[in-house]
């Protein structure tokens, strides 16, 4: 299962191709693993898009202009992500064309904090099926 629909998928490629002019000035410093990690654009996650997403340290990073002042939908969008692992930060278009250095300094800081293990119920089966090894030996 994808966890989003065919829909959702259509939108974010449309999302790709009509990005803001702050996300474009952002992908362009985020792309190709320049801070050290791959970011997708536009990424379908569940019923959400996620402006981009660092799927290897599961953050994402919004871009907001002045329509998400107080939304709760956000507030709820964040809440559904967080429940699943993902560490949400949110940006504002102006602080993205006026200072992108110290948006990508927060990105950076953000990608060195030690982010809380994923919820159980969405980690990954342990590959040793729940047995310990001692000094790399199997138990088996």
């Amino acid at each position: 299962m994808t966890g989003y629909t065919t829909s959702t998928l259509k939108k974010a490629k449309h999302l790709r191709r009509e990005m803001t002019e702050a996300e474009k000035r952002l992908w362009s410093r985020l792309r190709n693993a320049q801070l050290g990690v791959k970011f997708r654009r536009q990424q379908p996650i569940g019923p959400f898009i996620a402006d981009f997403l660092c799927a290897e340290r599961r953050l994402i990073v919004e871009v907001d202009g002045g329509q998400h002042l107080a939304k709760t939908s956000d507030d709820k969008r964040t809440a559904w992500l967080n429940q699943r692992g993902y560490l949400v930060i949110r940006l504002w278009n102006h602080d993205v064309l006026n200072n992108l250095q110290g948006v990508l300094e927060t990105i950076s800081a953000t990608l060195k904090t030690p982010h809380p293990p994923i919820a159980p119920q969405w980690a990954p089966p342990s590959p040793s099926g729940g047995e310990g090894t001692l000094d790399g030996a199997s138990l088996g």
